[in-house]
């Protein structure tokens, strides 16, 4: 089957043998896989390897095969796929053993992919087949961050870092679903203008003064996945007492604080990781009862693979980058 790997050191289009399928699991034929920043990174992460690994995290498709005891699923029917292996009912923390599609194991970018039963779901049926094959790691991931940890409440304000990222897109329309105001921040008046029309209901530039356009805000959550680039100025407008849930590191990893400051203010500094299967099938509820979209920013064959990747790297997108296959 065709598929687009990571091997050696480069990133390939080309073919690759189809796995069997095994006891309790389903061949999925894909229609459509999504980018996410893990891709970008996996590379870099594996390193040199001779052996080809499909990468990619997110996808839809048709079912074309169940294995022996598969009992929930027909061949036929049409699914998204869970990208987290091994975390099903939620919990503090990834439990021991938990992995993610597209390393170790092969992931969403190839005609076909045999996964376990228990981690498809059912496509929601108002969405198209872009918007599903996008959907269930960034939307999985702003859930469980607002909801999981930071327990967004109605009346909230609840400001975002970095608008254009299929994760913050998400983030803005759960967050106005549930009844909170919505702060982003960008470097693109484009992206600050869609982020409006998405539902935010302020959009300021990422290199003004915070403090100063934020001084008649009362900050009660930030969820920030940018890093070191953000996190202080982050703290500087949380309101006393607020929380500052991180899901990511898209500039340096490592940071400083002023712990002085930090535990003065009250601050509450959450972590946040993906999600449990419970979880996803919460957020699955809650996308259909509020009728909540995916944000497609541009779609690529899949032979174009390459091309998505450096459209992403980039940051050009607001929204997700999807794959049609």
């Amino acid at each position: 089957m065709k598929a687009f790997v990571h091997i050696g050191t480069e990133l390939k289009y080309t073919d690759i043998e189809e796995l069997a399928i095994g006891k309790g699991q389903v061949k999925v034929k894909l229609k459509v896989a999504g980018l996410n920043h893990r891709d970008l990174n996996i590379p870099k992460r594996r390193g040199e390897s001779h052996e080809p690994l499909v990468l990619g995290s997110d996808g839809a498709g048709i079912i074309e095969e169940v294995g022996e005891g598969v009992e929930k699923f027909q061949i036929g029917d049409e699914v998204i796929l869970n990208p987290g292996l091994g975390w099903g009912a939620n919990s503090d923390a990834p439990p021991e053993g938990f992995e993610i599609l597209g390393m170790p194991g092969h992931g969403t970018f190839a005609e076909h992919i045999v996964i376990p039963e228990e981690n498809i779901e059912k496509k929601p049926q108002y969405l198209s087949w872009q918007e599903a094959g996008v959907l269930a790691l960034p939307a999985l991931t702003g859930y469980r961050a607002l909801f999981t940890k930071a327990q967004v409440e109605s009346g909230d304000t609840v400001f975002i870092p970095g608008a254009g990222s299929g994760v913050a897109t998400f983030l803005i329309q759960f967050a106005k679903a549930a009844g909170a105001k919505v702060i982003v921040t960008s470097r693109s008046e484009e992206k600050r203008d869609k982020a409006i029309k998405l539902g935010a209901d302020l959009a300021i530039d990422t290199h003004s003064d915070w403090k100063e356009e934020l001084k008649q805000e009362k900050i009660d959550i930030v969820i920030d996945s940018v890093g070191k680039a953000t996190l202080n100025r982050s703290l500087g407008v949380l309101k006393k007492g607020g929380k500052l849930v991180t899901f990511g590191a898209t500039t340096d990893d490592e940071i400083t604080i002023n712990i002085r400051q930090f535990f003065y203010g009250q601050y509450k500094l959450l972590g946040s990781t993906m999600g449990s299967t419970q979880e996803l099938r919460e957020m699955l509820v809650f996308i259909e009862n509020h009728q909540i979209h995916p944000m497609v920013s541009k779609v690529f064959n899949l032979s174009e693979a390459q091309q998505a990747f450096d459209f992403l790297s980039e940051a050009k997108q607001f929204g997700k980058v999807a794959l049609k296959i």
